[in-house]
């Protein structure tokens, strides 16, 4: 039997895509936002596409902020474009 691949949804471009393509960004208890490469960490999760325009997006239209109820840092950001920008790289 093939095994089910979890799908997640970009919270900026609205697409559903598997959940290892996605970059989770999380928010824990404390309020802290911080870049979730596991996909485990505890915490109120928003995922976005690896691309570093939808990232670019997401920070003019503050689709993090609203989804994750916090502002974001932009060292945040910045962590997210470098690791979109790796994940083009490879493709």
């Amino acid at each position: 039997m093939k095994q089910k691949i979890p799908l997640r949804r970009c919270v900026v471009t609205r697409e559903q895509f598997p959940k290892r393509e996605l970059i989770r960004i999380v928010r824990n208890k404390e309020g802290l936002v911080s870049v979730d490469l596991t996909g485990k960490a505890n915490g109120r999760g928003a995922y976005v596409q690896k691309d570093p325009e939808v990232i670019a997006q997401a920070q003019k239209r503050k689709v993090l902020e609203r989804q994750l109820e916090v502002s974001i840092p932009q060292e945040v950001y910045d962590e997210l474009t470098e690791i979109a920008q790796a994940f083009q790289k490879e493709k």
